[in-house]
This record gives structure tokens, C-alpha cells and sequence, in this order.
């Protein structure tokens, strides 16, 4: 079996960031967050390189990893637009992204091998990316057996404001019967909270399992997204924020009865950028690690 591809969706305009968060760095050598992603692919077995990004900041991306990928894996980039839908719902007003939903199904071209998908903004750690990559060269290319890294919510949530994260229900043999995304979870006066549908705060367990965006599919994922999309589309035509979650794929996924979704767990350390003020938090936590030798000083 060829060996598995890393997507990595990066087309995020980092509002509450407040700049490209996915090419910010994190360290005196100047690594951002992906190249510690890439990194540990690499070393766990990955073969392709994937970035959804917007075709605004191709070059800066292109600055920043084709050096440092050429001669180690394929790379490629596809690009997420607000007009790659059909023309009858282009909305000229529209200024918001589509959604991680809509990113994957730009990759479609692009992926021909079982690959993971990731968040750009996101540090996962060696491990996961360890179990993920055993986890996907088991798998037949034309089989329907999928799966996703789980995370404790305690472990995922920011001190500096709200986060979204995808709730997960798991049943006794480990596999996901439902995610549903939360888009605003929040530590209030030192209890988690989330908004419902109303947007009133209620609370959410810390220990709920959460989806970090790290999931790993046969190219038989993309089945089910194109016309769950369509659907997606024709009830949002006015709705200028709405966005197409990669979980609503899962879901639909799920629900088929078609395939179904391994919950694999990992004790590495997560942590994320959401806010600017997460970024010194980030960068001690890195910093540790390659005091620890489990990164090198200069990972290139």
C-alpha cells in the first residue's frame, strides 16, 4: 500500500487570531505550528501533503514549506473559495468560508490513497500521529472503515475565550455513533459552559470526548459529501454565516449504515491558537519539548 496522505485545512482568515495564525512562528528557528505536524507525519510514515488554503496567501504558504518538503514527500495545494459552489448560490455579500466540510471536499482531486485530515492551527503531538498512520495502513483503499482521534474537552479548551469543538458519542466497542458541533464552549467562572440553540449557556462535562479535526478516511469518504453539500446549500442561500462542518459529513457517514468510525484515543498533549494570547502559552509548551530532545532545536 502507497503510503498514506496528511490534509491539512489552513484556509481560515484567523479572525479572533487576528492574522494567518497558520504561518505565524512559534520559535526562535521560526517553526509554526504545521511544521510540527508535518514533522511527525513524516517521521510516522505519511507520503503526501496536502494544503487547503485560499488561493490569497499560495505564495506565502509556498515560502514558507516547499523548501523545507522537497525531496521528503509530494506536495500539493488546493484552494478553498467562497465561489466554489454552483453559480445560483454565489452571494456576493458572503465573506465567511464555507466550512471545514466544504475544505475536504476541495482535497477530492488531490487524495487518491487513505489519508488524515487536520486543522493547520492545531498541535497534536508525535503519538497521534503514530497511531493514526498505523491506524490507516491496515486499511483497504475501498473500504468504509474510518476513524478519528479523540481528546478530553478539559484538555482542548482556551483561557482566553471561546472555542468550537465537535461532541462526541462513543459506544462499548469504541466506535462514534454521533458528533454534533459545538460552536461556542466556554470556561466560565471556572466551569465549562456551552451555548444552545437559543444561545443560552448550559454546562458541558469536562470529560465529554471532542473531535480536534484529526480524522482518518478511505477516498470512499468522499461518497457521501458532495450531495450532503447541495442540501446544505439550498436551506443556507440567505444565510451569510452559516458554515458546512466536516462533522455533518461524519454524521451523514454514520448514519448511512454504510460505514462506520473507529474512535482512536492518544495521551499525547494537545494544544491549539485560537486567540493571540494563546500564542505564549504555545510557544513555552514547545519550547519544553525540545528541551526534552522529542524535537530537534532546528526540525529542517
Amino acid at each position: 500500500m502507497k503510503k498514506p496522505t496528511l490534509v491539512i485545512l489552513a484556509a481560515g482568515m484567523g479572525s479572533r487570531y487576528g492574522g494567518l495564525k497558520q504561518i505565524d512562528t512559534f520559535t526562535p528557528e521560526g517553526d509554526t505550528i504545521i511544521d510540527f505536524s508535518l514533522y511527525d507525519a513524516l517521521r510516522a510514515g505519511f507520503g503526501k501533503f496536502v494544503f487547503i488554503i485560499r488561493k490569497s496567501f499560495e505564495n506565502e504558504f509556498r515560502a514558507v514549506f516547499d523548501k523545507k518538503l522537497e525531496g521528503k514527500a509530494e506536495v500539493a495545494y488546493v484552494f478553498q473559495e467562497l465561489e466554489n459552489v454552483p453559480q445560483k448560490y454565489i452571494n456576493s455579500e458572503r465573506t465567511k468560508p464555507w466550512g471545514t466540510g466544504h475544505a475536504l471536499l476541495m482535497a477530492k482531486d488531490e487524495v487518491k490513497e487513505n489519508f488524515a485530515i487536520i486543522n493547520g492551527d492545531d498541535f497534536y503531538g508525535k503519538e497521534t500521529f503514530e497511531v493514526m498512520a498505523k491506524s490507516l495502513a491496515k486499511k483497504d483503499r475501498d473500504s468504509y472503515d474510518f476513524n478519528m482521534m479523540a481528546y478530553l474537552l478539559k484538555n482542548t479548551v482556551s483561557a482566553h475565550g471561546y472555542v468550537s469543538r465537535g461532541e462526541c458519542l462513543v459506544n462499548e466497542k469504541g466506535f462514534l455513533i454521533d458528533v454534533t458541533e459545538r460552536t461556542h464552549i466556554e470556561k466560565i467562572d471556572g466551569k465549562l459552559m456551552r451555548k444552545d440553540d437559543n444561545d443560552k449557556f448550559i454546562p458541558i462535562d469536562e470529560n465529554t470526548i471532542v473531535s480536534m479535526n484529526f480524522w482518518g478516511f478511505t477516498p470512499k469518504c468522499f461518497e457521501f459529501g458532495d450531495k450532503l453539500f447541495l442540501e446544505f446549500l439550498e436551506a443556507n442561500t440567505k444565510n451569510l454565516k452559516a458554515e458546512f462542518y466536516l462533522p455533518s459529513i461524519v454524521n451523514h457517514i454514520i448514519k448511512s449504515g454504510k460505514a462506520r468510525v473507529e474512535v482512536l484515543k492518544s495521551d499525547a498533549k494537545w494544544f491549539g491558537v485560537t486567540y493571540k494570547d494563546d500564542k505564549e502559552i504555545v510557544q513555552k509548551a514547545i519550547e519544553q519539548l525540545k528541551e526534552q530532545n522529542i524535537y530537534s532545536k532546528n526540525l529542517w
